[in-house]
């Protein structure tokens, strides 16, 4: 119960930022203020309540995202293994897991993916959603 007192305080916290002025773009790797999530959902694993994100499409205020992951081990259609000049371990673009984020949910951005790499995550993303 101490985990989701947190996550309140946090969430309030949160919550009562003004809206946050810079700019997210797709490609972008972001660290997002995320909560645990349920069953097979990825979910953060410090007491930051933080987690990367791709950011895939804008539209408006709509940040669409998808969560990452360094802890399955398999290549196939509902994840995407990134190239391993971004993280020293081996990392995972979480497919299934496609979310709709606030912009006050974003704390910091990590990298951007190249073009090439972008394009196949969409592609799969395209095969996966349609």
């Amino acid at each position: 119960m101490n985990e989701y007192n947190k996550w309140n305080e946090l969430k309030i916290i949160i919550d009562n930022q003004d809206r946050k002025s810079f700019y997210i773009k797709p490609r972008e790797v972001w660290n997002i203020h995320t909560w645990k999530n349920i069953w097979y959902e990825s979910y953060w694993k410090w007491d930051f309540f933080t987690r990367p994100v791709l950011i895939i499409k804008i539209v408006w205020t709509m940040i669409f995202t998808v969560s990452m992951t360094t802890n399955w081990k398999i290549d196939n259609k509902f994840y995407h293994k990134l190239d391993n000049k971004y993280f020293e371990k081996d990392s995972f673009v979480t497919l299934s897991q496609v979310k709709v984020l606030d912009k006050k949910r974003f704390i910091e951005k990590i990298w951007k993916i190249d073009t090439t790499e972008f394009i196949e995550i969409k592609n799969k993303l395209k095969q996966i959603l349609f």
